[in-house]
């Protein structure tokens, strides 16, 4: 099998343990998009969060995409056009705040270049922050926030916490949203039928693609999907137990040790 297109996970996946792409991955990943192989990466990051990968991977020069938000919104990185966006129905960030106020939990949201917190800021909204790099801040207008159209909303609190409103919040809200846990302290609210396959097959649609010529990597809970949906599916050997049960294959290597480098070189005969 050609395959035409790799789809990457970045945090467990394409960034080692210090959230940094290590040199043989980075040239890995150059010399397959040299070779004519589309790579694109799919993140729960917000485009500004993934922006610092997709620029160190080159996709600008290449010509790829970003799938921000588990999906939400798919940019082609070359000229920074939306080419497909999905957001919460606009009652919904309200009604939210509410349930945050009963469960004693946090909430965040995003604009283009900020973490905004819709809450009192705690240490959790300050991870995100440093996760994708940018500021965190808490608006002046707070019913213009609520008003607005947003990709994704992070609920955040103490793990035990967050575990006790996830089944709740994840049944109450089943026929308007996606509700999951990323990390135990993170519970993330997405547009309903938004996950990393679905909007993969949106993009390879508009790229008149087939999905089996593509390999998706990844290690998390939210990679699961698209692993199943890709033409190969391979999981990171620190994935978890059924991301890698879901997997057609896992890596040797995990993401402190070229795990993406090693598939480079299994599926495309490229080595670093």
């Amino acid at each position: 099998m050609d395959y035409r297109m790799m789809v990457l996970d970045i945090d467990g996946t394409v960034n080692n343990s210090q959230k940094e792409v290590t040199p043989r991955t980075m040239e890995a990943l150059w010399r397959l998009q040299e070779s004519g192989v589309m790579v694109a990466v799919a993140s729960g990051r917000p485009p500004m969060g993934v922006a610092p990968v997709a620029d160190i991977l080159r996709l600008d020069r290449y010509g790829s995409y970003i799938l921000g938000f588990n999906g939400a919104r798919i940019i082609d990185w070359r000229s920074k056009k939306c080419v497909y966006e999905k957001t919460l129905a606009l009652h919904l960030p309200r009604k939210l705040l509410e349930d945050c106020a009963s469960w004693g939990l946090g909430m965040l949201t995003y604009d283009e270049t900020h973490v905004i917190a819709a809450t009192r800021p705690d240490r959790y909204m300050d991870i995100e922050a440093k996760i994708n790099r940018v500021p965190l801040t808490f608006p002046e207008d707070l019913d213009k926030l609520l008003q607005a159209p947003v990709n994704k909303c992070l609920l955040t609190g103490e793990p035990e916490d967050v575990a006790a409103a996830e089944e709740e919040l994840a049944e109450k809200y089943r026929h308007e949203a996606e509700v999951f846990r990323s990390e135990p302290y993170f519970l993330e609210v997405t547009p309903k039928h938004v996950d990393k396959a679905y909007c993969l097959s949106r993009l390879l649609g508009i790229l008149e693609i087939p999905r089996e010529q593509v390999i998706c990597v990844g290690d998390g809970y939210n990679d699961i999907s698209m692993l199943q949906f890709a033409g190969v599916g391979v999981a990171m050997a620190n994935a978890q137990p059924p991301v890698k049960a879901v997997a057609d294959d896992v890596t040797r290597r995990d993401n402190d040790h070229d795990g993406v480098a090693e598939v480079v070189e299994k599926y495309f005969g490229i080595s670093v």
